[in-house]
């Protein structure tokens, strides 16, 4: 009988009936019985069908069990392979994400409320309220510890494309495609300022650090300057061929910096006007520019897919992220000047060190505006979904 045959003749219960049986004599001369004999022979028979039974029950279980491991980091979104970043995808209120860092769970949070694309993000500066824009034409103020929105700003006539926090956290300035730029009041929604450019898109505001001062670029590749306390002109800055689409005052106010569609960034003299250096280092559109904390580094995202990090005063290169693989929109420095957040229309935010390039941590989401949080612990991302979404990286 072969081995197959003999396992296929096993029956699935062995029982032995133990009464009656006659004795018998080994061949040293010890009596054993044949009843001995018998339960040893089923002894070892059990054994054997044991360990195959177990196989076979265990090995189903091992192979739905890796099964199961594979699809939850799939749809999980949770990369743990050795030198690979995180990846995050939230889908609900009570999403958590694995940081690969400190190996620990924190929890996101996902705002609903906005009927189209989410444009612009920025926090207040004590990190209890953000404040969103919206191709829908409003801005919504969310509160961060209750999750939910405390004000809603209609006074655009359509998309608005940027919104930015006053230094003090009393005033909201935001601007679109209306041509308008309008300043407000965070608690009540009162309007105190308006700028109006007879719907020339503008795409970007930026407040000096002292808070008077309001910054923003218009169609005609122009940089105004006015103060909107006093409601009056300041300065117009005069470089650009072609659309101005981002600006940015210096964290110690005495300069300014500003980019768009002619590919360059400029630095102008905040007081003056006049320009002190030109970066070319971009292929296309530069959409967005952020100061470093410190003010010695200036970040400039592009169309190019490629995010650029040089001196601000020398202009000279430092390094070129190129982790995303389509136009990069938004960026954000870190609190401490260490790492850049970027996001993409690859669908992708992305982390990753100021100083070297390396990506540090990738969320799988629609981010066309990204903002990161004044204590470090928070990142918020924006997009196409119509949602703000909250990450905790802290």
């Amino acid at each position: 009988m072969s081995e197959s045959e003999y396992r296929n003749s096993e029956p699935d219960d062995f029982e032995v009936e133990i009464s009656d049986l006659p004795e018998s004599e080994d061949g040293a001369g010890r009596k054993s019985s044949w009843i001995s004999r018998k339960v040893l022979q089923w002894q070892r028979s059990l054994s054997r069908r044991s360990w195959r039974r177990a196989v076979t029950i265990v090995t189903p279980v091992l192979v739905t069990m890796a099964a199961l491991i594979i699809v939850s980091s799939i749809y999980s979104g949770i990369s743990t392979a050795p030198g690979r970043p995180t990846l995050v995808t939230p889908t609900t209120n009570n999403t958590r994400y694995f940081d690969r860092r400190t190996f620990r769970a924190h929890p996101n949070s996902i705002y609903t409320g906005h009927q189209d694309f989410v444009t612009s993000l920025d926090w207040s500066p004590d990190d209890t309220r953000l404040a969103s824009g919206s191709r829908d034409g409003t801005v919504r103020i969310w509160d961060i510890r209750a999750g939910k929105t405390t004000l809603i700003y209609r006074g655009h006539r359509n998309e608005v494309r940027t919104v930015a926090w006053s230094p003090n956290g009393k005033m909201v300035a935001s601007a679109g495609r209306d041509g308008t730029v309008q300043v407000w009041n965070a608690q009540t929604g009162q309007r105190l300022f308006v700028y109006d450019d007879n719907y020339k898109p503008i795409y970007s505001v930026s407040w000096s650090p002292d808070g008077t001062r309001l910054a923003f670029g218009e169609d005609d590749g122009t940089v105004q300057v006015w103060n909107v306390i006093l409601h009056q002109h300041l300065l117009t800055y005069h470089g650009h061929s072609v659309t101005v689409l981002a600006v940015a005052w210096s964290p110690d106010g005495t300069r300014l910096a500003s980019g768009g569609i002619d590919r360059t960034v400029r630095v102008w003299d905040a007081r003056t006007g006049m320009t002190l250096l030109v970066y070319f280092g971009h292929s296309d559109l530069v959409y967005a520019i952020a100061w470093s904390p410190d003010g010695t580094r200036l970040a400039s995202s592009s169309f190019d897919t490629s995010v650029q990090v040089w001196d601000a005063r020398t202009g000279k290169t430092q390094l070129v992220y190129q982790g995303h693989t389509e136009q990069v929109y938004n960026i954000a420095w870190s609190p401490d000047g260490t790492q850049i957040v970027s996001g993409s229309e690859d669908g992708t935010a992305q982390v990753w060190d100021a100083f070297t390039g390396r990506r540090l941590l990738t969320f799988l989401s629609q981010s066309i505006a990204v903002a990161w949080s004044p204590d470090e612990t928070l990142i918020a991302t924006g997009g196409a979904d119509n949602m703000v979404k909250i990450w905790w990286v802290g």
